[in-house]
């Protein structure tokens, strides 16, 4: 990254000034239409990480514009205040960009990236000994969602129902379940962005479930 460790933009903490886009970053979705009129398969995650660690900063930008809506989201529902949900985003991103010398291609950028969102979090929490919840908005597309309305209200409701017994966790059983049943990540990439091994997701993850069974017994008793 030729020494650089300014964060691309400009303003402030070296150069950081995050353009929030929460409709959705939709023209980096799908693919890159080149000036001769030819459309291109969008490059990797780890096709623009490569490039971010040359000090490219275009490259570095349309990762952020990829996952900052996911991230934020992600980090809102641990921590409930969207202030200090968007100031740790944003220095979850500072700390990437600093930190993308010692990425290696074999980790995979997301569950990277998500570990130290994660961890920023945890560390918010326990400095303010305070562990709340906030629910999933109403506008929330859940990751793979179907595209008949009938099918998306079906969809968010149980979103919803799941949102109440979530509130119920402790925040390590919670989060595992964010990771897995709202960003839909394998128990591998789960592992690896908590830095434990695949059992523990597992066991943790089998009791975090039957802690929101029990719930929902109790709620329909």
């Amino acid at each position: 990254m030729n020494g650089k460790t300014g964060f691309p933009g400009s303003g402030y903490a070296g150069g950081l000034c995050l353009r929030w886009n929460f409709s959705g970053p939709g023209s980096f979705n799908g693919q890159v239409t080149a000036d001769s009129g030819m459309t291109h398969p969008e490059p990797t995650d780890r096709e623009y990480a490569r490039l971010s660690q040359n000090g490219d900063r275009n490259a570095f930008t349309r990762l952020v514009r990829r996952y900052q809506d996911r991230l934020y989201r992600f980090i809102l529902r641990m921590v409930n205040s969207h202030d200090e949900a968007l100031e740790l985003t944003q220095d979850t991103f500072i700390k990437a960009w600093q930190g993308l010398p010692d990425w290696r291609p074999e980790a995979e950028f997301r569950t990277w990236l998500f570990r130290i969102g994660s961890n920023a979090a945890m560390d918010c929490l326990r400095r303010r000994k305070v562990v709340e919840f906030v629910g999933i908005d109403e506008d929330y597309d859940a990751p793979g969602g179907a595209a008949d309305p009938e099918a998306q209200l079906q969809t968010k409701q149980r979103l919803k129902a799941l949102e109440v017994a979530l509130s119920r966790l402790p925040p390590d059983q919670r989060e595992i379940v964010l990771l897995r049943d709202i960003e839909d990540m394998s128990y591998g990439e789960i592992a690896a962005v908590l830095g434990i091994n695949e059992g523990t997701v597992k066991s943790r993850l089998a009791r975090a479930r039957e802690a929101l069974i029990d719930y929902r017994r109790r709620m329909d008793a």
